[in-house]
């Protein structure tokens, strides 16, 4: 911050020195400001007052009215709306930080590494992480326990693979579980190899595992949530929807807000769990200025690099297999029935084309004669034709490109030539729905909303590969790729009149960048670096 300069003053002295001032908080001047409101699409000035801006255009406008506290010269720099993150995991990344991060490794044995290098330093009773991913090693099969039953006979270890949807064990944490070569789970996959338990399990198999691993503590939670939110902001990231959450960690999150301990505007989806579902119902929408309960998130199947996707016909590189449903057709209606007659929206992670068949023709099944719902298919990652069709503007596509980017590597081994055309299809979709609603998946992902935009632009990975883009006929425009961050993102959270935009009236969250992200060299998208941060004007990064 800096005070004004005697030009500015006299500048503004002499615009309005007929006329008595309002005062305001913070004039934030000479700067090139994206303001995503398409009434007025760029500005160089803005005023604050009370926590939202009160004018926004140049100098001379917004000067007319008010006089004010403080001032920032924003030095001709690039400024847009507080970013949104439409699909994370808050929470998760934060307590990643206290685990083993695989985030990376190329090879079976540098996992292993890892965890050695992280339990010789931590030396903790019961050993998990995540991150690890078989599609990334010269080996690209799921890896076994043996080696992890040598180095750690006795103490259990679970590590995450990074989409969440496979788990690697060793033989004391199986124990522990009492999971045998004869358990069965339905809606996933524990994976055998000559009769034996290989260690691996996909999908609804891990919650037999999840049961036994020690829960955190209130201190590493807090901590959790706070290591998280510091991350955020030096993203640019002034809220999150974060996909999947228990009452006990809304509860938490709540806490610290009214405390000012956590000040980051948070979507919280409630976890798909009967009894949480019961007890929102029951307690209904909870909406304060930074927390919104007005959800829940549900699993249709699960991921394409653990072949855990429902597919309508077979994997393309694995015979007679479709992957499978987490949760059965009819329970799956059941639940959308019983959400369509209340407030809350359904948020679906669907994947494969059939568990979005399921998905989307229940939505338009369910929602029939009700308008403006805003039920969200989460990733819409695998779309067939007939899907395609069906789609229009009541139901809102929840993204993540930098999945394409991710995926384009073995992707189209999973699908064949023909469905990956219907696969990461963000502009089709776009074209069908008019909104999408732009996130990351982290820590799945990265959380960099850079790494974000340029997927979606580029359609090239941070190598800048492929040449021309993946599918490049589904890249999105810049414009597209802003307002999927902003604007859109607040849409699919029925927030569009309190943020995600540098408008009138709205919550002054705003980025100030080092680079401008709408006219910068296409390839340097990804490193753009946030200078500063703000919510409710006040600096947070």
């Amino acid at each position: 911050m800096q005070k004004l300069s005697f030009l500015l003053i006299s500048t503004i002295l002499f615009i309005s020195c007929q006329k008595p001032k309002e005062q305001a908080d913070l004039l934030v001047f000479n700067a090139k400001v994206y303001t995503v409101d398409d009434t007025k699409p760029s500005a160089e000035a803005f005023v604050i007052k009370e926590n939202k801006f009160v004018a926004v255009g140049n100098l001379e406008e917004v000067s007319k009215k008010y006089t004010f506290s403080d001032s920032l010269d924003a030095e001709g720099k690039t400024i847009v709306p507080g970013l949104i993150d439409a699909h994370c995991h808050f929470y998760r990344l934060g307590l990643q930080q206290q685990k083993v991060n695989l985030v990376g490794t190329k090879s079976y044995d540098e996992v292993l590494e890892r965890i050695v290098a992280f339990q010789k330093e931590k030396n903790v009773s019961f050993i998990t992480g995540r991150g690890w991913d078989q599609n990334d090693w010269d080996v690209k099969e799921f890896p076994t326990k043996e080696k992890l039953d040598s180095l750690f006979p006795d103490t259990p270890l679970a590590v995450t693979r990074v989409d969440g949807h496979a788990l690697l064990v060793n033989q004391k944490a199986l124990d522990l579980a009492k999971i045998t070569v004869d358990t069965k789970v339905s809606g996933g996959e524990i994976i055998k190899k000559g009769g034996k338990l290989t260690g691996v399990l996909v999908d609804n198999p891990m919650s037999l595992i999840n049961a036994i691993v020690p829960k955190p503590t209130i201190n590493e939670q807090i901590q959790g949530l706070k290591d998280a939110e510091r991350i955020n902001f030096s993203y640019g990231l002034t809220t999150v929807d974060d996909a999947g959450l228990s009452p006990q960690v809304i509860a938490l999150v709540d806490s610290l807000q009214k405390k000012e301990e956590l000040k980051i505007r948070m979507y919280a989806m409630v976890s798909n769990v009967p009894e949480y579902v019961d007890y929102y119902l029951e307690k209904g929408v909870h909406k304060t200025e930074i927390l919104n309960v007005s959800s829940f998130k549900v699993y249709a199947d699960g991921a394409l690099g653990s072949r855990g996707a429902a597919l309508k016909a077979p994997y393309s590189d694995k015979e007679n297999h479709h992957g499978a449903m987490v949760i059965g057709n009819k329970d799956f209606k059941d639940l959308a029935k019983r959400l369509a007659g209340s407030p809350f929206q359904m948020n679906t992670h669907a994947i494969g084309d059939s568990a979005n068949a399921v998905v989307m023709n229940t939505y338009y099944e369910v929602l029939k004669n009700k308008s403006d719902r805003r039920w969200r298919v989460e990733h819409a990652q695998v779309v067939a034709s007939e899907e395609f069709e069906i789609l229009d503007d009541n139901l809102v596509m929840s993204v993540q490109p930098t999945h394409a980017t991710s995926d384009m590597y073995w992707a189209d081994e999973r699908l064949g030539e023909k469905r990956i055309k219907g696969a990461y299809a963000y502009k089709k979709l776009l074209n069908k729905t008019g909104k999408l609603a732009l996130g990351t998946d982290y820590p799945v992902e990265n959380v960099s909303p850079f790494y974000t935009f340029y997927a979606a632009v580029a359609r090239k990975d941070l190598k800048q590969y492929p040449e021309g883009g993946f599918q490049k006929e589904d890249a999105l425009t810049r414009e597209e790729a802003l307002k999927g961050m902003t604007i859109w993102a607040a849409y699919s959270n029925f927030e569009e009149l309190e943020k995600g935009s540098i408008s009138i009236g709205k919550y002054a969250d705003f980025v100030i960048l080092e680079e401008d992200i709408m006219e910068v060299e296409e390839d340097k998208i990804p490193n753009i670096k946030v200078k500063s941060t703000y919510l409710n004007g006040e600096k947070v990064y």
